[in-house]
Order: C-alpha cells, then structure tokens, then sequence
C-alpha cells in the first residue's frame, strides 16, 4: 500500500507527560480530550437511527464502551452520520453513554455539536471523469448519501454556538497555491474551470468549535478551540492522485488556520474572514488520514502540523496493543518506518498493517500531562470492545502551561 514510504522519523521529545493507564476519571486539575473515529456511518440515509433506536446494537455499544474507558470530558468522533435533526447524535448520547456497557460507568455529555457535511452531497459535476456523473464519487465527499461520514462532538462544558465556524463550503481554488491535481496524461489541470468553480476542499468539513472550559483546581476559566476535520484518504483515485493532494490541502487548511500569518484568505461559511488568533488554545483532532513516516500521503503532509511553531509536539500518545498487532503481521510492516507505539489505525484485515493517523494535538499555550491510545492488549478491559472500528481513540489530558 506505501507509495511514498519515507525514511526520516520526526524527533519527538517526551517531557513531564507520560502514557499512563486510564483513570476512572481524570485529574480535577487537567481536562482530558479525545478522538475517535466511530465508524458508526451507514450506507442509506437514516439508517444509522433506526440501528440506534433500540439501545442494543452491538458495535454502538462497544463504541460507547471505549468511550466510557476512556472518560473524556470533550470528544470528537468521526464517521458518525449526520442528520439535520439531530437524532442519530441524541440516540448515542442517550441510550448508549449515558447507559453502562459491559460493566462500565455512564457517562453524560451535556453539549454536543454537529453540522452538514460535505460527503454525499451532490456537486451536479463529473468530478472522476469516467462519464458515469452522480456517482458516490462525484458528491463533494465520497459518500452515498448527504451526511454519510458525519462529525460529532460531544463535551462536558458549554460550547460556544454563537462563536462556531464552520468551513464546509470554502473552495479548493480559494487556497493560495493549491497543489490541485494534474493530468498525468496530458500535463493539464485535472480539474476544468466549471469543476473548480464549485469544488470545496474539505471533503467532510472543517469546524472550529470554542468549549467554554470552566475553572479547574490550579486554572482559571478558559476557551480551548477544537480545530475539527476529517480529510479524504489519500488513496482511492488514480496516478493525478487527486485525493493524496485534497488530503495535503486539507491539512494544510488546519495549519494555516492556526497560524496568523497564513490565515487572511480564509472565510468561512457565515462570511467572516481571517483565522484563529495567535494567543488562542486549541486542540486539533480528528482522522487526518496521514501518517508522518508510512502510507500514501503526499510527503510531508502531517509535517504542516507536526512542525508548525504553535503546535506542542512534545508528546506523543502511545498504546501497549498497537506495537502487539504490528509484531502479529510482519509482513505489512516491512517497509515502515514509523514507532509502533504510536499507531492509531488496524488495517491488517485488508492487509495495509498499522498507521498513525488519529490526532489530539495540543497548542503550545497547553501542557500534556499524560495521554495515550486506547489499545488494550488481548484479554484486557475493553480488548473486545475496541474491533467495533479500525481506529482507536487518542486521548490527552492538558492544562494551561501559563495558568498554573
């Protein structure tokens, strides 16, 4: 599966914080986040409701399991279909985390928030250009239906509505040099210009959602900004690898925001201009579909984040069962480069082994504390739980570094 394997390793320094066992509860001085890619999407509309409404599907289970593991007080999941009614998200909320799963505490979440995505929305184009229009893949996401794929975030504390921004609709061409595909073939623009005039970047969406984190035991009041999204995998297409540089771009569109002197193009779905201000916290999270050292990504994709100045590398979660399964599977790791310990993803049912794709990543203003990736190891609390999804749930526990 690599296309592109490389063989540097992003140095990464480990500090005070630490990869620990799960509390029942985190510390009263930290606020501990998560993300999760849920793999609670369906491939007809509603359908995802109707498997919910009984309280007693088995993977929505197991999904509320982990997250009742791993306790976060605010969290993202991906790939949780989106309805305009919210009902699917009232659903999990309700009759799965707030009920106790395989002898597992409940847990509430107050807040949540979600919105319309780009997957499965019709773009009216031939975006493939294989003559077959109105095909999963000409939507503005790959999806079978609108809000296939959708994005959720579930929190403890008050969000911010009035001050949410959402990028759903922001233009691939609207980005200064963009890395839009090329015809191999003919060394033209994949894209013509009646595609371009219509074709968004994010194939999900990208949301900044602002929590109002309330005073902890050594902190004051604070907003900590989520930085949400879920880029397309950078595989599946053809050799204009026209998903490997949406992936790269939409990557690219985090890390500009968060960076003031990148950030003036930007305008969001309400029509407000500029990025997120230079002294904000934030978390980015999400499945960003990118590994640092191995898979398909343009190289130095994940390198916009890993490098940028205001992101806070200095910790990097690990699990006891992500190296375990890379050791079970030889032969799909031979050419990585990446620490097993550090991976996110199980894929070795379709033989493309283990990636580090899943992300918490915090801004300098926070301090880690502890963290990890809720990989148990066979015959563990939860080992059964986490084969609902090829993902696993990345966590972090942060405080203000300035407000201790």
């Amino acid at each position: 599966m690599c296309k592109s394997c490389r063989s540097f390793v992003i140095p990464i320094l480990i500090l005070a914080a630490s990869n620990v066992a799960l509390s029942a509860e985190p510390d009263r001085a930290t606020i501990r986040v998560a993300t999760y890619n849920s793999s609670l999407f369906r491939d007809t509309d509603g359908e995802l409701i109707r498997d919910l409404e009984s309280g007693d599907n088995p993977q929505a289970r197991k999904i509320a399991e982990v997250i009742q593991r791993v306790r976060p007080e605010i969290l993202f999941l991906n790939e949780f279909d989106y309805d305009a009614a919210g009902r699917a998200a009232q659903l999990f909320r309700t009759k799965y985390l707030a009920v106790g799963q395989n002898g597992c505490a409940p847990i509430q979440f107050e807040h949540h928030f979600t919105g319309p995505v780009n997957t499965g929305v019709p773009s009216g184009r031939d975006l493939t250009h294989d003559g077959k229009p109105a095909q999963p893949n000409d939507a503005f996401g790959f999806g079978r239906h609108p809000g296939q794929y959708g994005m959720l975030v579930l929190s403890k504390f008050p969000i911010d509505r009035d001050h949410v921004r959402t990028f759903q609709k922001f233009l691939w061409r609207t980005m200064p040099k963009p890395m839009l595909p090329i015809n191999p073939k003919t060394q033209k623009p994949y894209y013509d210009e009646g595609d371009l005039a219509i074709l968004r970047l994010s194939s999900k969406s990208f949301w900044d959602v602002p929590i109002n984190v309330p005073a902890r035991d050594t902190s004051q009041p604070f907003t900590l900004h989520l930085p949400c999204s879920h880029p397309t995998p950078p595989v599946f297409d053809g050799l204009e690898d026209r998903n490997g540089r949406r992936n790269h771009d939409e990557i690219r569109l985090i890390a500009d925001y968060i960076d003031a002197m990148k950030s003036e193009y930007f305008v969001d779905d309400a029509g407000k201009h500029g990025g997120l201000a230079g002294d904000a916290h934030f978390i980015i999270v999400g499945d960003l579909n990118s590994d640092p050292v191995d898979g398909q990504s343009v190289p130095g994709a994940m390198n916009q984040l890993l490098q940028s100045p205001r992101v806070n590398v200095s910790f990097t979660p690990t699990s006891e069962g992500g190296p375990l399964t890379v050791r079970k599977f030889p032969d799909q790791f031979a050419n990585n480069h990446g620490d097993p310990a550090h991976v996110t993803s199980n894929f070795t049912a379709e033989g493309h082994g283990c990636l580090r794709i899943d992300y918490a990543l915090p801004s300098r203003g926070l301090e880690v504390v502890q963290g990890g990736i809720f990989w148990p190891k066979p015959g563990d609390p939860g080992a059964d739980a986490i084969t609902a999804t090829d993902h696993r749930s990345v966590w972090i526990d942060v405080r203000p570094a300035d407000k201790r």
